[in-house]
């Protein structure tokens, strides 16, 4: 997925494939609310509301596209863990992505419902010939993180602590915390994240409603843009995502640009891992079985193209 020198850049800045760059930027939602045009002076998490719940034993299977080409596939799973909350995602690139740059991650986070606050990190990258694990460790209470790198290939470790505030989300939770925000239309917002290097700011704007058809079919969606505005990701793209227009907020389709290059990626299926599913797609039950059955992979949606 990093078929282009601005993506080759961002990713060994990131430590991580594009695909966890762009769900860096994804979680944009994370950031605490500020007046709607607001400076978003102060960046911060805040606990969700006592009714919020993460989506356990759901998981979100993506397409991923690069210049309309099919470069692999995504996926999100939450559980149930002794700590509070794991999250998995996987990305694995396919086709003739796969030839030129082959990619198969997984990114795993302990993470405390209570507060959103990751406690954990532990990552495994395989792209191109690289071969790196990365565990960190937050420390919120001597405000450091605690890294280790280690360089499967080349047989070497890294050991490196960075500051940190009093809470930050990893790169993958942050958009299901944005589940629990108000995301009125023209508000703003600004959130730390950190995976393990210093921690970047990311501001949000809300920038309106429209309808959208994805895969797994078809919603009324809010679309908001994220931008990095400090850290190591300052200037580096631009995100964009729709989230269901509903209770659950489901992101139904990212799209990210990178200097001259663009990504989208596309709610395919959620697998309800053996559960049945908790919620219902809006206006779409034939959507809602297909998804039950874990089928409707399909073509990209011509009407989420027309929304980009």
């Amino acid at each position: 997925m990093r078929a282009c020198p601005e993506r080759l850049t961002v990713g060994k800045e990131s430590n991580g494939s594009l695909l966890f760059f762009i769900l860096l930027l994804l979680t944009c939602q994370l950031a605490y609310p500020q007046a709607a045009g607001s400076s978003a002076a102060e960046s911060r998490i805040a606990a969700p509301p006592p009714s919020f719940h993460l989506p356990e034993n759901q998981k979100l299977v993506y397409s991923v596209e690069w210049h309309m080409l099919n470069a692999g596939m995504a996926t999100i799973l939450i559980t149930h863990s002794n700590s509070g909350e794991h999250l998995r995602s996987t990305a694995d690139t396919s086709g003739m992505t796969n030839k030129i740059y082959p990619v198969h991650d997984t990114f795993d986070a302990e993470i405390d419902p209570r507060s959103f606050c990751t406690h954990s990190i532990a990552k495994h990258n395989e792209e191109g010939s690289r071969r790196l694990d990365r565990k960190v460790r937050f420390d919120y209470q001597a405000a450091k993180s605690q890294v280790d790198d280690y360089d499967l290939k080349a047989g070497k470790q890294k050991h490196a602590k960075y500051d940190i505030p009093t809470c930050v989300s990893d790169v993958v939770t942050g958009f299901f915390y944005a589940s629990s925000l108000d995301l009125a239309s023209k508000s703003t917002y600004m959130f730390p994240i950190n995976d393990g290097g210093k921690t970047t700011d990311v501001r949000i704007e809300v920038e309106g409603r429209t309808k959208i058809k994805v895969p797994a079919g078809e919603f009324e969606s809010i679309r908001v843009k994220a931008e990095p505005v400090s850290g190591p990701m300052k200037g580096k793209g631009v995100l964009w995502v729709w989230f269901s227009d509903d209770a659950k907020r489901i992101p139904v389709q990212m799209k990210s640009k990178l200097g001259f290059a663009t990504l989208l990626f596309q709610l395919q299926r959620i697998d309800t891992q053996g559960h049945q599913p908790t919620w219902e797609l809006p206006g779409r039950s034939d959507a809602l079985a297909s998804i039950d059955r874990g089928t409707n992979g399909g073509a990209v949606g011509q009407r989420g193209r027309a929304a980009l």
